[in-house]
């Protein structure tokens, strides 16, 4: 079938109907009721078998006439399928013709696999440098040891914060590297446990912390791999642990440690302990014994 902009007229769609009631032998008349006399046309319909539709409503309604109008001859049902595909494909056309204004958002060339230093893209070793306002030693990507020292020396130095942004989702941390990648500028990405947890999903058991567990050491694979195809200085961080949480962060050392042995660095940045509840004896000597463990991993 072929379709003009214009619709059929209601009087020559009528008089197509009343001739297809009489059966298919009144269907060779069709395209001089349907058509206007220039013969350019508005519909043509075909007795022969026409190719699928790209639409399945209008397969689904011509599917719909042939059980519905069982005595109307095979004329009636063919014009009736020709209609309902005009009328989809001026739907289509109407669709088509909304133009939304596009997104601003910020563009960040893709780069070659063999120039990514995060383990599972590549086994480049650790880079360093990239930007000349900054230490040798910070490099895109989640920083650790020697570059976290530096990157906190030089914010100090400089007299300006870095800013940390709880993150609960793939999206969210999107928005954080894209928004200092925007502004230039190094970021803290971080989670706290319930954030962890959301991260994992409520649907998961959070027996013995493990879906924060779960949630947190799934968001530090995110920021691994996207932070450097962003370009941007991260420092990964865990959000305030009190003393009820320790379990959470037991196994978020674990994980560090499991990294390290074979990439040389630990899964995250830093994490936060804050024992400012408990006495102040028991609060240093927690941390004693964390930072020991942690001071293994660099």
């Amino acid at each position: 079938s072929r379709l003009s902009p214009q619709e059929v007229p209601p009087a020559r769609l009528l008089a197509a109907f009343k001739m297809a009631a009489q059966g298919t032998t009144a269907f060779a008349a069709f395209p001089a009721v349907v058509s206007p006399p220039s013969a350019s046309g508005w519909l043509l319909a075909s007795a022969a078998p026409s190719p699928p539709l790209r639409s399945t409503a209008a397969t689904a309604t011509a599917a719909a006439a042939s059980t519905t109008l069982p005595t109307l001859g095979g004329g009636c049902l063919a014009l009736a399928t020709a209609v309902t595909a005009a009328a989809v494909a001026v739907q289509g056309v109407r669709r088509r013709a909304r133009v939304t204004p596009p997104r601003q958002r910020v563009v960040v060339a893709a780069t070659a696999t063999a120039d990514k230093r995060f383990p599972i893209l590549s086994k480049r070793p650790a880079g360093t440098g990239g930007f000349p306002n900054l230490p040798e030693s910070i490099h895109p990507g989640v920083l650790t040891g020697k570059a976290l020292e530096d990157m906190l020396d030089w914010a100090k130095q400089n007299e300006f914060a870095i800013p940390a942004v709880n993150c609960v989702s793939t999206s969210s941390i999107n928005s954080c590297l894209e928004a200092a990648r925007k502004l230039d500028s190094p970021i803290m990405i971080q989670f706290s446990s319930g954030g962890s947890q959301f991260y994992a999903g409520k649907g998961l058991d959070n027996k013995e912390y493990h879906a924060c567990i779960a949630g947190a050491v799934a968001g530090a694979y995110h920021v691994r791999a996207m932070a450097e195809q962003y370009g941007v200085p991260v420092i990964l961080h865990t959000d305030h642990c009190s003393k009820k949480l320790l379990p959470w962060l037991d196994g978020l050392l674990d994980a560090n440690e499991r990294y390290f042995e074979r990439h040389g660095e630990p899964l995250f940045s830093s994490h936060m302990i804050d024992l400012s509840e408990e006495p102040l004896e028991e609060n240093i000597e927690l941390c004693v014994q964390y930072l020991t463990r942690m001071a293994k991993m660099n």
